[in-house]
């Protein structure tokens, strides 16, 4: 194997790594019981608060997928044409 098949091979899996820890960091979109429980106790500041940071996860979700979108279809350009 070639020094860039490591190279693609770390970039990739160092990407799904992060990409999961991004998307286990965002909160489910259904309120289950917790949700019925807590009721009003959120002011609505920390509803704010939350809103903003689950829109800054989303959006560095949507940009990650994309960068390994992109990394994925360069290696196999690079693999099908180089070798």
């Amino acid at each position: 194997m070639l020094w860039y098949h490591y190279v693609f091979g770390f970039v990739l899996i160092f990407a799904s790594i992060i990409i999961t820890i991004v998307v286990l960091m965002q909160e489910g979109r259904s309120q289950n019981l917790s949700g019925a429980i807590a009721g009003g106790a959120e002011t609505f500041l920390g509803k704010a608060k939350a809103r903003t940071i689950e829109a800054k996860l989303e959006k560095a979700t949507k940009w990650l997928i994309g960068g390994f979108f992109v990394i994925v279809l360069a290696a196999f350009m690079i693999f099908l044409f180089i070798g």
